[in-house]
């Protein structure tokens, strides 16, 4: 499930209002980089939600990026920093961003898309370190020109389907702007925009994602790797990790808890 579906094999779904199966349906609930984007409370029940879908005995793995990992990395970057290594220098300003950006800003994309306009990234080999070909690939897509679709009478077709199907929220966009003053039709935007998924509500560490897992009455939380699971051939399904093996997102805290048998 996700979001919006990519795939004939996705199904749509906004969790925010549950998880649409019965209850003990699944022996497995994965979810990678989603409980983040829920605040604490909602976080909590989104959990109890993966709970009730999950058969007894049957095992929640999560991944999401992992606070302690960062933190961490940011005050080597920050010591090294203040011995005035360069190259550091480099890797401090983008842990500043792995710690902040994606909680405060107010667009999509926020300072990270800038930092990846760039013409030049000096510590590119870091950035995809740290979370993986998700830099690479993002990288490559904004100096990809895209291409040029001159006389391409479908897709012309298309856009105007899809500009008269958005014409209502067109019109009452633009009568809510003439009811607002500029400040307050911005923070509106901002509102709006913080709201629909991308800003990163919460923070977890091995700590407290192993309480909150437990309050939502899961047992024996462990922490994982990439390649590590109690879920039979896990690394065969190729979530967590590339075909090749390298680890999809480097930056994640994997975590797994069972739901009691009895």
């Amino acid at each position: 499930m996700d979001f919006v579906s990519s795939s004939p094999f996705v199904q749509a779904c906004d969790l925010r209002h549950g998880i649409p199966f019965p209850h003990n349906t699944f022996d497995v609930v994965y979810h990678s980089h989603v409980l983040e984007h829920f605040p604490v409370h909602k976080g909590l029940r989104f959990l109890q939600d993966c709970y009730r879908v999950l058969t007894l005995g049957g095992i929640i793995r999560v991944a999401l990026p992992d606070l302690e990992r960062i933190a961490r990395m940011y005050l080597q970057a920050l010591d090294n920093a203040l011995q005035a290594e360069n190259e550091w220098r480099h890797h401090y300003d983008w842990m500043m961003l792995e710690l902040y950006d994606q909680t405060v800003r107010e667009q999509p994309g926020g300072a990270m898309l800038e930092y990846f306009k760039r013409d030049s990234i000096p510590n590119k080999a870091f950035v995809c370190e740290r979370i993986g070909r998700e830099a690479e690939h993002m990288i490559q897509a904004l100096r990809t020109k895209p291409s040029s679709h001159n006389g391409h009478q479908p897709l012309r077709i298309r856009n105007l389907i899809l500009r008269v199907w958005d014409f209502p929220r067109l019109v009452q966009t633009r009568l809510v702007e003439k009811l607002l003053s500029r400040d307050d039709y911005k923070a509106l935007e901002i509102g709006r925009f913080r709201v629909q998924g991308e800003i990163h509500q919460w923070m977890y560490d091995r700590y407290s994602l192993a309480r909150l897992l437990e309050q939502a009455g899961f047992q024996n939380p462990v922490q994982r790797t990439a390649f590590e699971s109690a879920i039979e051939n896990w690394v065969q399904f190729c979530l967590d990790t590339e075909p090749d093996g390298s680890v999809y997102k480097p930056d994640s805290l994997y975590m797994e808890a069972v739901k009691p048998a009895a």
